[in-house]
């Protein structure tokens, strides 16, 4: 049996996806949720037995959106595998989400595209399927990646500031920049300001990839 999680903030969306996969008697659906936050509260008290093998992830939700959700959940659950399932196909969000750790990236009107057989391809055979053009994109963006730097290291106290190290662990709780400007007491301009110095300072460019960096590295429980 393949234990499924949904993750989208559309009703419409789940009960879609939920039809087309309870067709096949080897899935079931064991949680759902309409944004990350959501998930990982679930996730938090849902029994051994009914953890998900895979989670079908949208992008675009609010309080926690889907890359940031993975960027979290590849760490906290590494045995789980995450599939986006979405709309978008820009090349900001594809790339962040292969960064965050997905195992794939379908497009929703994509319908060359069987659902069953990418979950079957990512949980058997460790492959990473992707509607035709993301795969494209993918590749693309892949040849232009430049070669990792052996000798970066890793730790936040020699890297980052007080201060920074706070709005990090913010970040990861998933607060925006105007909460954490309320929280800190300071501007939220001053916020974005801090989180492109810690950007800067980790090497990475985006939200998801800084929270990553933070759970790898344990610089957050």
């Amino acid at each position: 049996m393949i234990n499924i999680a949904i993750v989208d903030d559309k009703l419409i969306n789940r009960k879609t996806i939920e039809t087309n996969l309870l067709s096949n008697s080897d899935i079931e659906i064991v949680l759902q949720a309409d944004n990350g936050e959501m998930f990982f509260e679930k996730m938090a008290i849902q029994p051994v037995d009914k953890l998900p093998n895979l989670v079908l992830m949208d992008i675009d939700m609010p309080i926690m959106n889907g890359i940031e959700a993975i960027a979290i959940g590849t760490i906290k659950y590494s045995s789980i595998k995450f599939l986006v399932l979405t709309v978008f196909d820009d090349d900001e969000k594809i790339f962040e989400a292969i960064q965050a750790g997905a195992s794939g990236y379908l497009l929703k009107d994509d319908n060359a595209i069987d659902l069953v057989e990418a979950i079957t391809q990512i949980l058997q055979y460790n492959a990473a399927p992707m509607s035709p053009a993301i795969a494209r994109k993918t590749l693309s963006w892949l040849k232009q990646l430049p070669k990792p730097n052996a000798t970066t290291t890793y730790n936040h106290k020699e890297m980052l500031s007080e201060r920074e190290v706070e709005i990090l662990k913010l970040i990861v709780e998933g607060l925006d920049y105007k909460k954490i400007a309320e929280k800190l007491f300071i501007s939220p301009l001053t916020v974005r300001t801090h989180t492109s110095k810690i950007y800067e300072k980790l090497h990475v460019n985006s939200k998801a990839q800084a929270i990553q960096m933070a759970y790898k590295f344990k610089w957050v429980k």
